[in-house]
C-alpha cells in the first residue's frame, strides 16, 4: 500500500511539473523585491537568499526553472529559488532579488507590472 500511494504521489507531482513547464502562457500581474533584511536566509531549495542574485520568489512556477519576466521594454532572466510572493498579495505574481528587479526598474518604486513566462 505505501508503495502505491509513493507512485501516485510521484506522478501527481510529475504531472504537475510537466503541466507548469508546458504551459508558455506569460503571467501578467505584479512584482515585488526583497533584499538586504532577507541575505543569508535559507529559501525554499535550501540555499542562502543572496539579495546580488538574479533569483526570484513564485508560487506559479516549479524551483530552479528559468523565468523571463519583462517590464516596460526590459526584461530579466532569473531562476526560481524560493517561493512568495506572501498568499496575502493575490495580485502579485513574482518576488525578485533586489538585482533583479533593479535591472527592470528603480527599486524605491517597490511594485511594478510585469509578464512572467518561463524558459526553455
Amino acid at each position: 500500500m505505501k508503495f502505491i500511494l509513493h507512485r501516485f504521489v510521484a506522478a501527481t507531482f510529475a504531472l504537475l511539473l510537466v503541466t507548469a513547464l508546458a504551459d508558455p502562457t506569460p503571467l501578467a500581474g505584479k512584482a515585488s523585491w526583497y533584499g538586504e533584511e532577507h541575505a543569508g536566509r535559507p529559501m525554499a531549495n535550501g540555499k542562502p537568499f543572496d539579495p546580488g542574485a538574479l533569483t526570484c520568489a513564485s508560487w506559479h512556477f516549479p524551483l530552479g526553472i528559468r523565468i523571463e519576466v519583462r517590464h516596460a521594454g526590459r526584461k530579466v532572466t532569473v531562476v526560481v529559488t524560493d517561493r512568495g510572493p506572501g498568499r496575502r498579495f493575490p495580485d502579485r505574481v513574482v518576488d525578485l532579488s533586489r538585482a533583479a528587479f533593479a535591472r527592470l526598474a528603480d527599486p524605491d518604486v517597490g511594485l511594478i507590472e510585469v509578464t512572467v513566462a518561463p524558459l526553455p
